[in-house]
């Protein structure tokens, strides 16, 4: 099920159409001012960092506040902080944690 991008040659903005199969017809219009005059778009795409290539980039320990960002490491650090203070890591941080892995971060962090 592909989705293809296209540009507006009258208002200039990106339109994205949605095909149930690669081999259907595909007359788009765009969704933004109507027109026809669409041009196709290099799509944009996305990719997963496995926990080894985190580390390779950031490292085990957080460089900037822009790292933070990323919810992996502040679970990261927090666990080899209390690990390292001897202590059992509560239930609502493990919790918190274990959202962030998932994609939800914690309020004050999603605010940065």
């Amino acid at each position: 099920m592909p989705i293809y991008e296209y540009t507006c040659a009258d208002c200039g903005r990106l339109t994205s159409v949605f095909l149930k199969t690669m081999s259907a017809e595909k007359e788009p219009a765009c969704t933004h001012c109507g027109s026809g005059k669409l041009a196709r778009a290099p799509s944009r795409f996305a990719y997963h960092k496995s926990g080894q290539r985190i580390l390779e980039e950031y490292g085990a320990e957080p460089r900037s506040l822009e790292d933070y960002k990323d919810p992996r490491q502040i679970g990261r650090w927090t666990e080899r902080k209390f690990k390292e203070y001897g202590m059992d890591l509560p239930k609502q941080a493990r919790e918190m944690i274990d959202a962030a892995r998932e994609g939800e971060l914690p309020s004050p962090v999603s605010e940065l």
